[in-house]
């Protein structure tokens, strides 16, 4: 190849030369070696550096096993924290419920012999009415003794004094059955809670000799009858007493 004039000036430029590659000498090489020598002391390091990671590694592991463990020993107070509160709770409303039953068994009870009482006062109040109602008709009975005992068993009576009669013994026998009973019992023994003395013959002067034995003094005769209501004495027997 001719050179050609592209130099300034007109010089002539050859062609370029290639730079010549330089050669490995020895003080190169025995750098390269001695350079290449202590990289082992830098592996070892790293793999003591990777070591050490690792161990740091297991080291937060240990640390996250610690805190992992702490944890459940926090939830299992709280839960246990829990569980004695809602055991409290609980006792106390099992006491709240055991006095509001006890409170409603009173109540009940109260009530039932609130009941039971005023069934008694009212019964008694009907009672005593029914008592006062018929207080108030015995001297009406009275009154029909007399006219039956001036009447005589109505035989011979007239028609009003028959029907006088009728009206008495109808009254009666309905106050007989409502509860009314008559006392009227000569002979009988003397029973101060059913008899009023109000007269005494001698001992032996009734028929037959009659309460002679000394048995006690009996009943010679009745005077006004008396009355018994369902099974009160309401007003005692008006006797005459012998013995």
């Amino acid at each position: 190849m001719s050179p050609r004039p592209d130099g300034p000036g007109g010089e002539t430029v050859g062609p370029p030369q290639r730079p010549e590659p330089a050669k490995p000498t020895g003080t190169a090489s025995g750098a390269g070696d001695r350079t290449a020598g202590p990289a082992r002391p830098d592996a070892a390091a790293g793999n003591e550096g990777a070591g050490n990671q690792g161990a740091g590694n297991e080291g937060a592991g240990n640390e996250g096993a610690g805190n992992e463990g702490a944890g459940e020993d926090v939830v299992d107070a709280a839960a246990e924290a829990v569980e004695l509160e809602f055991d409290a709770i609980l006792s106390v409303a099992q006491r709240e419920r055991d006095e509001y039953l006890d409170m409603l068994r009173r109540v009940q009870a109260d009530f039932e012999n609130y009941k039971k009482r005023m069934m008694r006062q009212q019964t008694d109040h009907l009672e005593r009415a029914a008592e006062d109602m018929v207080t108030k008709i015995l001297p009406v009975l009275d009154a029909f003794d007399l006219a039956r005992a001036h009447l005589g068993e109505g035989d011979d009576a007239s028609a009003e004094g028959k029907a006088l009669l009728a009206a008495s013994g109808l009254l009666a026998d309905t106050l007989a059955k409502e509860g009314l009973e008559r006392i009227d019992d000569p002979g009988a023994p003397f029973d101060p809670s059913v008899h009023e003395a109000v007269d005494r013959v001698p001992d032996g002067a009734g028929p037959a000799g009659q309460g002679s034995s000394g048995e006690g003094p009996v009943v010679d005769g009745v005077l006004r009858a008396g009355y018994r209501w369902k099974g009160r004495v309401i007003r005692p027997a008006m006797v005459r007493v012998r013995g």
